[in-house]
C-alpha cells in the first residue's frame, strides 16, 4: 500500500512566482522521492525601493512513500 505524505516549502526566486515553485519542487527532490504534486498556498514577495526584487512562493509538496 502506498502512503502520500506532503512537506511544506517555500521557494524563492529573484525573477518570478512561477520560478519560486520550480525551485521549492526542485529543493524538495534532492530529498524525497516520488512527488506527485504541488499545491501552492500563498505568493509574497520582497519589495525594495518600488519594485520587487524576491519571489516567493508557500508550496505543499505531495510524495508517495512505499
Amino acid at each position: 500500500m502506498a502512503v502520500v505524505k506532503v512537506m511544506e516549502l517555500v521557494g524563492e526566486s529573484p525573477n518570478t512566482w512561477q520560478e519560486a515553485v520550480a525551485n521549492a519542487v526542485n529543493e524538495a527532490s534532492k530529498v524525497v522521492p516520488n512527488i506527485s504534486g504541488v499545491e501552492v498556498m500563498n505568493w509574497t514577495a520582497n519589495v525594495s525601493g518600488g519594485k520587487i526584487v524576491e519571489y516567493k512562493a508557500n508550496v505543499k509538496v505531495a510524495y508517495l512513500e512505499r
